[in-house]
């Protein structure tokens, strides 16, 4: 946008003021700026790094992204503001301090970068300068260091040790490797030494745990802002402090020290090293001592940072008051965001410019220069051509240039030619070419807001918002592993064993048998019975998903019995009628004649790139598929699947638009009123200023009122309707109806279910669902049921601040006021209806003037349509509910969550539930607690740890992700398959529909190496001292278990050398066991096991052809026992041959007399 700069150079102030800051002629003050054009100001007068100070985080963040619009790059950051966390909490999790830590680090080491911080961020104290150089350490490929010294320099700078990297700011130790992931790389570091020195450098993928690029050096920056040196010293000094203390709350104080230093010493890291940052800290530092000497600071409205910082850090004082009180905070620990008088020191050192609307008093600052600035801003151009028509006029007749950023190219172009079309001089263009009267340029590209300065004549007007990001920083797309279901194993999980079915994990045992060390997997069944099973065989046991899970209430099985066979066989009839059911429908689908829409039109185009925001990749997928089975003469019946907030929404506007292009009719059906109120303000927004009519048919509307509309649709006269149950009930009758789309199918009841069936056997049916699915289910589903998924989510996501406590009323009652002083609202979660009230209650008497309402399932939707009606009109503080809030609407002023007992809840539930906070600009908190009672469960204690992990996006994450799939997967299966799934587990539920779709479609099922069972007398498995933690061997022994063929093997042994380094002998036992099992399965052998005479190979049934073959090859050395209930091939090896040599051998002579498929087969 190089051009904005050239306009910018014609205004004669701006050349004096830019002169002026290069002289540093400063401070200055500029009026009669409003935020876009001290946008505009801040990009043109300056290069290189400058800091930016706007009052608050809202509008910081609207300031980068204009920037970075005027730059076309991302070149100007976010500098956001963190939560010190003074108390002791269980878990926190910590994006913001991370994000704060990446433009420090860049600032440190003399990086070009445009910093933008609202009053508050810029002032909280932070780590000095000189403390992060010294925490950094540059490390190179050949370098003499050895490993023990990097992990020294990786705990100083505040890393955590993990037994494998999953997150930020963690480092892991595997042997000669070392992983660590620092806040300032988009990926983790992968070293490999040899000795005491560095051999490689490389960078590798979290979800894959493979290296990507090898890298020639890399550097360990500092992961937290408080850093102290070694544990051992900082516990003396809080030992020494403690001894000191004196006064009134001296007592609670002490006690607090010398916890933390008990912590220290015991090897914990402290949640609330925040509050020592004055004591570990003397010099008081801000971003403010980051900045170059000659780096321009540019101060917007500095009446209200002066206003904001006042407001802050008198609420900090009250906040601390409370701290000191109860002997959190001691003497010393006092000062923790500076005041505007920083401000003002700085702008005795630095350039400084004060940017200000109107000219108003900025303190005890003496200016250089003044200056004002004619300016005006525009509001943004919503996308109806008649109002930006009467504008042009306006502005032309008086010889203004006019520039239009249309948002994309594709908009733009459509828009010039629309202009040219209306006989204006109008051009496209890549920049704003030479300022000419009456002429109108066309860009690509959005602001916030247009802008025009009267003295040059320039008029800059502005589409809505598109696109959060300008790179688009899209994730690799991350492939769902159904590996991933067993790392996660730990001792005390439920497990399906294929012919054993349920039993709990008890661990990996190791068994020195014939002198050979084999490792085993413990299952314990029902009673006393023990299962041992080898891990060569682990693809035979899959961790138990089911919905019994959740409290424990599974039922094992007892070894030997009939019982789970015929619960198998039960599942499996269910499964092979559902696919016929299925498979039927499908086909009477196919055969059935719908309406074949047209391609896409020009106005279809146009509606499209109307849409102010950049589609995902998922997002387009979805709609190409939509769109093709839409164009089809068959009726459409395709499933649409993705997270809360992941756009399915945009996906069914399109489609209805595309109906309504046909003049057909199209009616969306949502399962409550107050949704229906909500998706029809979304499709009126979206469609305005297209001819198309839509109505709402609910409650909403009076029974005058809905007659109307029924009498409209009947006439055609209605485009798209949208409504609950209401809009299927016989007298609602269609003109011609082309599609329906159906929110959240399994929230209604069976009866609408069959309505729907027969209302819409012939037209074209789109389903939406807020569960993901599995991919695993996708697959196994398709070819007899369509669905789309949408994995992505879209940019721009604020991540939600989240806290694991223990229950603390100061902690929560401090959370509420803080939302409510910024006009917010709170979702307070008590999942229990008959003490919902006196929960309440206890609220009322920590915030005693909020107006707090309560809600839970038992209420008539009539209530809660009420209920949230009064919440997103800002007339309740504070909603005190169940789980309810799962399924309820948008709330954007909701940004504070607290739950009650969260360890109760699945995490899958927590994950949903997080997701209805953090909906706008704004922050949002989570804080899920936990009472410490006498005695946690076992299943209590253990979510509570992956709640932990799910505030770092770790293995609790992954967990939560997985049981919403399998969530997901009840939902388009049905209540009643839901019931099977839980009886076999997902995983064996998921074999089993493959194998009846397979049996319905007339393949074959295919044979794999998991039904082959191998005993060798050989060293098969993996030493703690190669693979330490208990998941990370898991899931190395599955993925070996999994190898079908070489390929396979070559993959997981290069995996291996990559993670882990070289295998030793034992592990490439398990590996040669693996390729062995794949082969002897392609041949019929389910068994194969070696005893004193020889190798037994044990097959289905004898093939004569077969051991022919292997007799002929192997002369001498091999026996057929063809009869008796267990036939078997006995191989002998020769003197010397090991095992895994003589099967090989043996298996090569079976294969060679496989006789060849004929031609044409």
């Amino acid at each position: 946008m190089k051009g904005f700069l050239t306009a910018a150079e014609q205004l004669s102030a701006f050349r004096e003021i830019r002169q002026k800051l290069a002289d540093g002629v400063t401070p200055m003050l500029v009026t009669g700026l409003s935020q876009i054009h001290k946008v505009h100001f801040a990009w043109a007068l300056a290069d290189g790094s400058r800091l930016v100070i706007v009052p608050d985080e809202p509008e910081a963040a609207r300031m980068t992204e204009d920037l970075n619009r005027f730059y076309g790059e991302e070149k100007a950051v976010l500098f956001p503001s963190r939560e010190f966390s003074f108390r002791d909490v269980e878990g926190v999790s910590r994006e913001y301090e991370f994000a704060r830590l990446r433009a420090l680090e860049s600032l440190a080491w003399g990086e070009e970068l445009v910093v933008v911080a609202s009053a508050e961020a810029a002032l909280q104290r932070t780590i000095p300068p000189e403390t992060l150089r010294q925490h950094c350490t540059t490390l190179a490929a050949g370098q003499a260091i050895s490993p023990e010294e990097v992990i020294a320099h990786l705990l100083a700078a505040g890393y955590e040790r993990r037994d494998q990297v999953d997150g930020v700011c963690q480092f892991s130790q595997r042997g000669g490797i070392i992983d660590f992931y620092p806040p300032h790389m988009p990926d983790p570091f992968r070293l490999e030494f040899w000795g005491d020195e560095i051999d490689s450098i490389a960078v590798f993928k979290t979800d894959t745990q493979r290296r990507e690029d090898n890298c020639k050096r890399c550097m360990i920056t500092p992961a937290r802002e408080v850093l102290y040196g070694s544990p051992e010293s900082f516990a003396d000094d809080l030992e020494a402090r403690a001894k000191k203390l004196r006064g009134k709350y001296s007592a609670p104080a002490k006690e607090h020290l010398l916890g933390d230093a008990g912590k220290l010493r015991d090897g914990l890291t402290l949640q609330n090293i925040d509050k020592y940052l004055p004591v570990l800290y003397e010099r008081r530092c801000t971003l403010l001592d980051y900045l170059p000497d000659d780096a321009p600071l540019f101060v917007c409205e500095p009446a209200g940072v002066r206003e904001e910082l006042r407001s802050a850090n008198r609420l900090m004082t009250e906040d601390m008051k409370i701290l000191f009180e109860e002997g959190v905070l001691f003497e010393g620990c006092d000062r923790y965001l500076m005041d505007y008088d920083c401000i003002a020191e700085e702008a005795a050192l630095h350039p400084t410019l004060f940017l200000d609307t109107f000219t108003r008093s900025i303190g005890d600052i003496p200016l250089k220069e003044m200056y004002n600035i004619d300016a005006v801003q525009l509001a943004v151009w919503g996308g109806e051509l008649a109002h930006l028509t009467e504008d042009l006029d306006a502005y032309l007749d008086s010889g203004y240039t006019i520039c239009i950023l249309a948002g994309t190219e594709k908009a733009g172009r459509a828009l010039t030619s629309d202009l040219v079309g209306k006989g204006y001089n109008a051009d496209y263009a890549a920049d704003l070419p030479a300022l000419t009267p009456k002429k109108v340029y066309v860009l690509s590209g959005s602001l916030s807001a247009g802008f025009e300065y009267p003295e040059i004549k320039l008029a800059v007007f502005t589409h809505g918002r598109v696109g959060a990001s300008l790179k688009k920083r899209r994730k690799a797309k991350q492939k769902s592993d159904p590996i991933r279901s067993l790392a996660d194993l730990t001792p005390g999980d439920y497990v399906v064993h294929v012919t054993h079915g349920i039993g709990v994990f008890e661990g990996i045992i190791k068994r020195e048998i014939h002198g050979v060390v084999k490792d085993y997997i413990k299952i314990r069944y029902a009673g006393t019975d023990m299962l041992f099973v080898p891990v060569t065989q682990l693809d035979l046991v899959s961790k138990y998903i089911g919905g019994g899970g959740e409290d424990g209430s599974v039922r094992l099985n007892k070894l030997n019995s009939a019982e789970w066979n015929k619960t198998k066989a039960r599942v499996k009839k269910a499964v092979a009628d559902m696919a016929d059911e299925l498979i039927r429908l499908y086909a009477q689908r196919m055969q059935a004649k719908g309406y074949a829409f047209d391609p896409d039109n020009d106005w279809q185009r146009e509606f499209e790139a109307r849409f102010p925001y950049e589609e995902t990749d998922d997002q387009l997928r979805c709609i190409d598929e939509i769109k093709q089975d839409m164009e089809r003469s068959q009726p459409m019946d395709r499933l649409l699947c993705g997270d809360v907030g992941f756009g399915k929404t945009e996906v069914a506007i399109r489609a209805a638009f595309k109906c309504v292009m046909n003049s057909k009719q199209c009616a969306v059906l949502v399962p409550t009123t107050i949704l229906a109120w909500q998706h029809y303000q979304t499709f009126l927004r979206r469609m305005e200023g297209y001819p198309v009519r839509i109505e709402l048919l609910s409650r909403f509307r009076t029974p005058k009122q809905q007659e109307e509309i029924i009498k409209d649709i009947r006439r055609g006269l209605v485009d798209i309707v949208i409504g609950t149950h209401r809009v299927i009930q016989k007298d609602v009758q269609f003109k011609d109806l082309g599609l329906a789309i159906i929110d959240e199918e399994q929230r209604f009841g069976v009866a609408h279910k069959e309505r729907f069936k027969e209302m819409f056997h012939t037209v074209d049916v789109l389903n939406l669902s807020a569960t993901p699915i599995p991919r695993t289910l996708n697959m196994a589903m398709s070819g007899i049921r369509d669905m789309s998924v949408i994995e992505e989510a879209p940019q721009d996501r604020h991540p939600v601040q989240t806290y694991v406590l223990e229950y603390d009323r100061e902690i929560l009652a401090a959370a509420i006021r803080r939302e409510l002083r910024r006009g917010g609202q709170v979702f307070y979660l008590h999942n229990r209806v008959e003490s919902i009230d006196a929960c309440a209650r206890k609220i009322a008497e920590m915030a005693p003037d909020a107006r707090i309402v309560t809600a839970h399932g038992k209420m008539t939707e009539e209530q809660l349509s009420r209920i949230w009606q009064q919440l997103v009109d800002q007339e309740i503080d504070i909603l005190v509910c169940t789980t309810i809030i799962e399924t309820g609407v948008d709330v954007p002023n909701c940004n504070t969550l607290i739950i009650e007992d969260a360890d109760r809840m699945g995490l899958s539930q927590l994950y949903q539930i997080r997701g209805r906070v953090g909906r706008s600009t704004r922050r949002a908190y989570a804080y899920f607690t936990f009472t410490r009672g006498k005695q946690l469960t076992e299943v209590a204690e253990k979510r509570l740890s992956a709640i932990k992990e799910f505030t770092s996006f770790g293995s609790g994450f992954r967990i939560a992700m997985r049981d919403l799939e399998i969530r997901g997967a009840g939902n388009v299966l049905g209540a009643q398959q839901h019931g099977h799934m839980e009886a076999v587990g997902y995983d064996m539920y998921l074999r089993l529909l493959g194998e009846a779709i397979a049996e319905q479609k007339g393949e074959a099922p295919e044979r794999t190496s998991a039904e082959c069972m191998v005993d060798l007398n050989i060293g098969a498995h993996i030493p703690e001292s190669y693979i330490r933690g208990l998941s990370q061997r898991i899931d190395v022994y599955k993925k070996i278990a999994a190898i079908q063929n070489q390929d396979d093997a070559f993959d997981v042994t290069d995996e291996l050398i990559d993670r882990f380094g070289d295998p030793p002998a034992a592990v490439q036992g398990l590996i040669d066991v693996a390729l062995v099992r794949g082969r002897a399965a392609a041949l019929g052998i389910k068994e194969i096991a070696q005893r004193d005479q020889g190798l037994f190979l044990y097959p289905e049934r004898v093939d004569m052809v077969l051991a022919s073959g292997l007799a002929s090859t192997l002369k001498g050395r091999v026996m057929v026992g063809a009869s008796g209930q267990k036939p078997y091939y006995l191989v002998r090896p020769k003197a010397g041959q090991g095992p895994i040599a003589a099967i090989e051998e043996a298996l090569a002579a079976m294969e060679s007399a496989v006789p060849a498929p004929a031609a044409g087969n």
